[in-house]
């Protein structure tokens, strides 16, 4: 006897459409509440963000803290270090770098814009963040060194 469609095991229902499955799978925002202290965070960063400019740090070990545009823009930067120190022959040397201050207010609900700011041996600095909650932590989405 030859199977017909009838007798073929039906396929089953799908459960959403390719919009809801790319919302699940998407980076999902995430409350203040949810998430940790970000002054840790912002301090940690910020020496990062200054150990990657000295040549001492690969920007790829802050590359999960860092959303797509800051990254690249920290990378940009650091590459410009890199070609201004290689131009000079000054080696990459680990900077000494002193908290000064560090102040944050949240303008939105999983989002913090932060100021820290560092005195190194030849000036003081200011970096300036702005951390969003996607998927359960906090991602640094913007990010400014003056």
């Amino acid at each position: 006897m030859v199977p017909t469609s009838a007798d073929a095991p039906r396929p089953a229902s799908r459960l959403g459409s390719a919009l809801e499955v790319a919302d699940y799978f998407a980076p999902q925002r995430t409350g203040t509440d949810a998430l940790p202290e970000p002054e840790p965070l912002l301090k940690n960063l910020t020496i990062g963000v200054l150990e990657v400019l000295a040549g001492v740090r690969e920007v790829d070990q802050l590359a999960r803290w860092f959303g797509e545009d800051a990254f690249r823009a920290l990378l940009t930067r650091s590459n410009l270090s890199a070609r201004a120190r290689s131009a000079r022959g000054v080696p990459p040397a680990r900077p000494v770098h002193r908290i000064l201050s560090t102040r944050y207010s949240s303008p939105a609900d999983g989002v913090v814009e932060g100021v820290v700011v560092v005195a190194g041996p030849a000036r003081t600095r200011a970096v300036a963040m702005r951390l969003e909650g996607w998927d359960g932590r906090w991602r640094a989405t913007s990010l400014g060194l003056l």
